[in-house]
């Protein structure tokens, strides 16, 4: 049970203590009323005595009384109804709340921290999220802190407010005080006339009621004086005759109304009565009384306000009828003005200004009064009560003679007459047995509660337990049971407690009193008394299995308050049983709300609540919220209705679809009430649905055009497209690309790089820009989380906008959202929006900004609804005829709004960061809208979306400025820059526009003379015409504009030429068109537009080529260098694409020093075809060009009809590309390697001469043409592959091979060395310095017959390949190295000198003159002169030997 102001002690001696009746004659009660008090009223405050008592029991020992109190009240002759009873219970526990402001009262149960207060309310319900945090300190005190105030004031009201009956005396009047007015012309004849009265209610049989303790009652009497009259003489001379009467002990004079009320109106006097009118109870005797709800700052209470009346019956009146009653006759207490009067909510706020009592009364009068009452009890009451206890016992033991000790007594003493012997049957329904006024049990059971009332609890005890055994005898189970409980009561009062409390004699009594009896009433005391007191004993499992037993049907109060006492009692063992106190919290709040107290069963939801809480008992929170909701509502409380019902919907539920239902159309309703009180209010926030605020994207820009026609609109970026973190860096670094190029190699420090599309992975730590005019669209992710579908109507994007100018640097206003704010910022609405059971759906909302400033995006703004009929029926789903049309709403939405709040990303760069959880912004919904600015949109012409590897295809762009500005400075940029071309300085060659070159070659065409085939035809180009050697990067491309500039509304078309990636497979190919407006402006430098296109290549050709030195040292020209250059050709395509066969038309060579000369293919076929899986073998010659300028040398050797023109576009063009993208490949590998090359200056020079000698820059380009046939169509489609070959004898490819994985091996350790090995030539380049050739007869006749020896003239051509100065010594010493060379080659000398030395300067050919002698016929084998070289300022370090390529071979004839 919950604590309560009083200890147990305390409570039992206030609800039992000695009644005294008032009657009071008309003019006493006319002064008492001047104070708006009765009389009884107007000595209520002052009846508890403060001294000590003294009195002496029948055995003559002395008995101290303590705090005792009486209860002085008017006669009543009718017992109050039930039905009064009930309806007073009723209002005192209604008006009896807890009081706002108070400190809450925080319980430590278990695992849990409960506030039970009058706080606990607004701790417990859901929409308190952090509710521990909102709970005061923990309360220390041993017992338990809760209070339940309104259950004190129904027990006080409940115990006082019961009807006397005969088988106990403690609600029986002991005395009566008579009190006549001292200005009565009369007041002893008055006296008299009371005393009649009042012996005529006690002893006449007209009056049943109200129950008097002895026949002989004490009758005091008490002149009451009116001070302010000023009679005092006639007073006192009145009283010396009532002393002379009824002797000093049976009168007083009270004097009273000392004050002048008009008199010191701003003096403060205490107002005692205050807190005794306020409890209604059965003392507020007064039959005219109209009874009145006020408020109190504390407690609200019902208060009893006086009202004078005429009374017109006199004295009589007085005692009529009870206050209670509800068919009250005289009309002074209207049953249906009480009723609506004291159910009024609204009138118990009122002001508590209520009406002043005691007004005519002085701090003197108190003190007076205090006195009368201690006079009273002193010499009148308690002397009176000795007496009649002293009189029972005498008058019990006289009738048996026995000891005069009450203490031994048995069974015995008290045998006396009673009613006459019954039979069995009759004995086992005695409930109603009734005793005599003077059957001796009774007499013992009087003399019992008279000790009671004095606080003499052992003698109490003793004759209580004699009572009940006497009643138990005589199966007298109303009178058992009343004596049984007492006894209890007893035992456990008495002083030092000499014995355990009988917890039986109480279980018994509640069994009879229920079960027997049929007394509820009765038996409700009991418990009350009982729980208490195992309360005070720490018993409270079985104080609550006590209260929760005597809940029942027939009193939803009463069992509301005891089930709540039962949970706290739960709540305060020394195990708390959390659990249980929620449960019997909420049993509880159920009968309240069905006893009508609306108040107290919301109260006890939300504390059971506490428990239930987020421990995933979801079906329970639910039911709890939905009390909560509905009780609030009902009490008006709204907005705790909607918060309650918020919770219910956004909770998870686990509800059935028609359960969910009819909670949102709860929440609608409530939420609508709610709203409807203030209309003019902010918009409040809604729970449904979700908002998935992280994953709302804002675009900047206008939706994409789709393709027209041929014409595909570049892909740009929407909202459609998925967000790619590779693919977006990408961007970005092309971007960062360009600007670099634009600023000449720096990136600008307030760069930003562009983002059409925030989420969640994009950089939103800056402010984005917008465009005036241009839409911005958020798309803001929601989830229904219900299983009936939503849906939202009217829905648009929150905003606000504060106006900037720019240029001119002031800012404006800030401007809400509103009407007149169109011109600003326009707002999209989507009418009508249905999400679906648990489906998650996006919305794209637009803004249209029309000034530049800064635009804030709130929130969203929607009226919420349900759509009718949502719930599905015989197992078919209702949202699928929901699709299309007008969606029924059922009439009932709500409009309200949802923040849209964005969590940054979390911060982890610095330390304080990683050890702290802080987050950056996140400005994705903060966009700056700038001024004007061009907007390009670009469209593809006949683009191709296959193509053969190296396939030559020509298509058109065409660029349009959709906006009012003019563009300038538009450039392309790409990752693969060699994949098109917008031509070089010769493109304006070409077909203009894709009519005029439907049928016409991609490239550049002369019809070529029959005679000049297969020999070069030269031509040279500047590859500054071509944009590479320019200085800027390859990857960024100036799109030729016809006048640099593109006018608003204007569009161009300019050719594009596309080669098809050397990869087989799908490439996609990123193009960033950059642009600027004309006109510069401070926020948004340029602008750029992206286009990915995706073609898919197919294998064409595969070609290999060497180039080797040619041994015939002389050209036509009579130089030494010429090579001879040999191309494999291998047709790889598979017949899946449909390539009938390639034609190879043309080979050209490119290079700043060599070119091609002439075609050496023995084959006399004019063309070269290759099928599929064919190979072709061709050979070149290659000379140097005798120019070394810095253009190009391009040199075509045609093999069919038409030259193509290699210099010009596209064919110059692709092959620049590929050569700067080939050159920026080795340039990486080769820079790689640069700290591990440098060792010494000097070293690496001597190296790099060597190398040089065998490096040779010779790049070959194949032009074929292939046939295809398609839908019975022949096509010809055009293409070319480039091989660059950088070194003698090495093979190069057309493509790269790819390197395939060596299989796993074993993991090798090794030490590095300290110095790096400088690197050595190799042996091949080293043999390549000096490149020898030997002139002779090939075939030589000599008559040996006149000769024997035969002498034949060899020339030794020497040259000097490298650029430096050469020593060569040739040894003609031949040592064969073995026999079978002499067998095969024969043997011959050379004469003259066997060893030369010479110094060659570089390029320098030398001729030296041999003699060959041989002695007689055969072949022999010239090549036997060994040459060694070494660089001039070299010792011996590279010297080896010059190793001819193959055997010089002569014939001597014998003639």
């Amino acid at each position: 049970m919950a604590q309560c102001v009083q200890s147990v002690q305390e409570f039992i001696q206030d609800s039992f203590v000695p009644l005294v009746a008032a009657l009071c004659s008309e003019e006493a009660e006319r002064l008492t009323r001047r104070n708006n008090l009765s009389f009884s009223e107007l000595v209520r405050p002052f009846c508890r005595l403060t001294s000590e008592v003294h009195m002496r029991d029948p055995n003559n020992q002395l008995h101290i009384i303590k705090n005792l109190k009486i209860a002085v009240n008017n006669i009543i002759t009718h017992p109050p109804q039930p039905g009064a009873i009930r309806k007073l219970l009723h209002d005192v526990v209604s008006v009896s709340q807890p009081a706002e402001g108070l400190v809450a009262n925080v319980i430590t149960a278990g695992d849990y921290d409960l506030n039970i207060s009058d706080r606990s309310v607004k701790a417990s319900v859901p929409w308190y999220s952090n509710w521990k945090e909102t709970l005061m300190e923990l309360n220390t005190s041993t017992f338990y802190s809760a209070t339940t105030p309104w259950f004190e004031s129904y027990r006080e009201c409940f115990l006082q407010s019961m009807p006397a009956s005969d088988h106990e005396f403690l609600n029986h009047y002991v005395a009566c005080m008579l009190v006549v007015s001292s200005s009565e012309p009369d007041p002893v004849e008055q006296f008299l006339k009371l005393s009649q009265e009042q012996h005529r209610i006690q002893h006449s049989s007209e009056y049943s009621y109200p129950k008097w303790f002895i026949p002989n009652t004490l009758k005091y009497y008490v002149l009451l004086h009116d001070v302010s009259t000023g009679e005092e003489q006639r007073a006192d001379s009145i009283y010396e005759e009532m002393k002379q009467r009824y002797g000093t002990q049976g009168c007083y004079l009270l004097k009273i109304n000392s004050r002048v009320s008009n008199r010191g109106a701003d003096e403060q006097i205490p107002d005692p009565w205050s807190q005794y009118l306020q409890k209604n109870t059965i003392q507020n005797q007064d039959s005219y009384e109209d009874y009145t709800v006020v408020s109190n700052k504390s407690t609200d209470h019902l208060i009893s306000d006086g009202i004078d009346s005429e009374i017109k019956d006199g004295l009589s009146n007085n005692f009529k009828t009870h206050p209670l009653q509800l068919d009250h006759p005289s009309g002074s207490l209207d049953s249906t003005d009480y009723m609506k009067a004291s159910t009024s909510l609204q009138d118990s706020k009122k002001s508590n200004s209520g009406t002043p009592h005691g007004a005519c009364l002085t701090l003197t009068d108190h003190d007076r009064i205090r006195q009368f009452i201690q006079e009273f009890t002193f010499r009148g009451l308690l002397p009176h009560i000795e007496k009649t206890i002293r009189q029972l016992n005498d008058q019990l033991i006289s009738r048996k003679g026995l000891s005069r000790s009450l203490f031994t007594a048995t069974k015995k003493w008290f045998s006396g007459s009673k009613v006459p012997e019954k039979s069995i049957n009759e004995l086992k329904n005695t409930s109603g047995l009734l005793y005599p006024p003077e059957a001796p049990e009774l007499q013992i059971r009087k003399m019992a509660d008279l000790c009671f009332l004095v606080q003499h609890y052992e003698l109490a005890y003793s004759c209580y337990h004699t009572a009940k055994k006497d009643f138990l005898n005589d199966q007298a189970m109303l009178y058992a049971a009343g004596a049984l409980e007492m006894a209890a009561v007893s035992a456990f009062l008495q002083p030092g407690a000499p014995r355990p409390y009988p917890a039986h004699y109480m279980e018994t009594a509640i069994q009879t009193y229920r079960d027997i009896c049929k007394n509820m009433v009765l038996a409700e005391r009991c418990v009350l008394l009982s729980a208490e007191i195992l309360k005070s004993q720490s018993k409270y499992s079985e104080a609550a299995a006590l209260l929760i037993r005597l809940t029942s049907e027939d009193s939803d109060l009463r069992s509301a308050l005891l089930l709540e006492q039962a949970a706290h009692c739960f709540i305060n063992m020394k195990s708390p049983m959390v659990r249980k106190f929620a449960f019997h919290m909420i049993l509880a709040g159920h009968r309240f709300s069905k006893a009508g107290q609306k108040r107290h069963a919301l109260r006890c939801y939300c504390q059971a609540m506490q428990v239930y809480k987020g421990k995933g008992w979801s079906l329970a929170e639910d039911h709890i919220n939905f009390t909560i909701g509905r009780q609030s509502f009902t009490l008006r409380q709204l907005d705790n209705a909607v918060s309650a019902f918020r919770h219910i919907l956004i909770n998870d539920s686990k509800q059935p679809p028609a359960q969910q239902g009819a909670f949102l159309r709860e929440y609608l309703y409530v939420y609508k009430n709610a709203a409807q009180l203030s209309p003019d209010g902010p918009l409040p926030q809604l729970p449904l649905p979700y908002i998935n605020s992280s994953a709302t994207r804002v675009f900047f820009g206008h939706d994409r055009r789709p393709a027209e026609g041929e014409k595909q609109a570049a892909t740009h970026v929407s909202l459609d497209q998925e967000y790619d973190s590779e693919s977006s860096q990408q961007w970005k670094e092309l971007e960062e690309q360009v600007v670099s190029v634009i600023n000449k190699g720096t990136i600008p420090s307030n760069f930003q790089p562009t983002q059409f599309c925030l989420n969640r992975y994009s950089d939103n730590s800056k402010f984005p820009l917008a465009v005036i005019e241009e839409p911005i669209t958020v798309e803001v992710s929601f989830r229904n989380p219900l299983k009936v579908p939503l849906l939202l109507t009217d829905l648009s994007l929150l905003w606000k906008f504060q106006p900037k100018d720019f240029s001119a640097k002031h800012d404006g206003e800030t401007k809400e959202q509103g009407t007149c704010d169109e011109d600003m910022v326009g707002t999209e609405a989507i009418a009508e929006f249905l999400i679906n059971s648990e489906e998650t759906k996006v919305a794209r909302l637009k803004l249209f900004p029309h000034q530049t400033g800064e635009l804030h995006i709130l929130g969203v703004v929607y009226n919420l609804g349900s759509v009718q009929g949502a719930v599905s029926l015989d197992g078919i789903d209702p949202s699928v005829g929901l699709q299309t049309g007008k969606f029924v709403s059922n009439g009932l939405s709500v409009r309200g709004r949802q923040d849209l709040e964005i969590q940054g990303p979390r911060l982890n760069n610095t330390k304080e960061e990683k050890t702290s959880i802080k987050y950056g912004p996140d400005r994705r919904l903060d966009p700056i809208i700038t001024e004007e600015m061009p907007l390009l949109e670009v469209f593809f012409i006949n683009f191709p979306t296959g193509l053969l590897c190296g396939e030559i295809r020509k298509a058109y762009v065409e660029f349009v400025n959709v906006s009012k500005c003019p563009l300038t400075a538009l450039k392309v940029v790409s990752k693969h820059p060699e994949f098109f071309t917008f031509g070089g300085n010769t493109a304006v060659l070409t077909p203009l526009s894709p009519s005029a070159s439907e049928n016409c070659s991609a490239y550049k065409t002369v019809v070529t003379d029959p005679t000049s085939v297969r020999t070069a035809l030269l031509s040279s180009a500047s590859s500054a015409d071509f944009g590479v050697g320019t200085g800027g990067s390859p990857e960024v491309i100036q799109v030729p504009l016809p006048d640099a500039v593109l006018l608003p509304g204007a569009s161009v078309q300019l050719p594009m030429w596309l080669r098809g990636p050397d990869e087989e497979g799908v490439h996609e190919i990123n193009f960033l068109f950059y642009y600027e407006s004309v006109k510069k402006h401070s926020k948004m430098c340029h602008r750029v537009l992206r286009h990915t296109a995706v073609i898919c290549t197919s294998r064409s050709l595969h070609i290999r080529a060497t180039v080797c030195r040619s041994n015939a040292l002389g050209d036509e020209e009579g130089r030494g260098d010429n090579m001879l250059l040999f191309v494999d050709v291998e047709n790889i395509n598979t017949s899946e694409t449909g390539v009938k066969e390639f034609h190879i038309v043309q080979v050209s060579s490119n290079s700043k020093h060599w070119k091609l000369q002439k075609s050496v293919n023995i084959s006399g076929d004019k063309d070269t075809k290759l099928a599929s899986r064919e190979k072709a073998k061709l050979c070149f010659k290659a000379v140097r060009c005798k120019n070394s300028a810095e253009n190009y040398t391009f040199a075509d050797i045609v093999f069919g009809n038409e030259q193509i023109i290699s210099s010009a576009s596209p064919c110059a063009d692709f092959f620049f590309q590929s050569l700067s993208s080939e050159f920026k490949r080795t340039h990486v590998q080769s820079h790689t390697h640069a700290s591990q090359r440098a060792v010494k200056q000097s070293f690496d020079e001597t190296v790099r001469l060597i190398q040089r000698c065998s490096e040779v820059d010779l790049n070959i380009v194949v032009l074929w043409k292939a046939y295809v046939v398609e839908d019975n169509k022949q096509l010809i489609l055009e293409g070319q592959h480039h091989v660059a070959l950088n070194t003698v004898g090495k093979e190069a490819f057309s493509f790269p091979q790819k390197q395939e994985l060596p299989e796993t091996v074993l993991l090798k350790f090794s030490r590095p060395e300290n110095t790096p090995v400088p690197p050595r030539p190799t042996p091949e380049q080293l043999s390549n310095l000096i490149k020898t050739s030997l002139h002779y007869p090939e075939s030589f006749n000599h008559s040996f017959h006149q000769k024997s020896l035969c002498l034949v003239p060899v020339t030794l051509l020497l040259s000097n390949c490298s650029q430096a100065v050469v020593d060569v010594m040739i040894d003609l010493r031949h040592k064969p190295t073995s026999s079978e060379a002499l067998e095969i080659h024969g043997s011959f000398t050379w004469l003259g000198q066997t060893q030369y030395k010479l110094q060659l300067k570089g390029q320098e050919v030398y001729s030296l003159q041999l003699k060959a002698c041989f002695v007689h016929t055969g072949v022999y084998n010239l090549g036997t002169p060994r040459v060694f070289a070494k660089l001039v300022d070299q010792v011996t370090l590279f010297e080896t030997s010059q190793q001819n390529s193959m055997p010089a071979l002569i014939i001597i004839n014998n003639i």
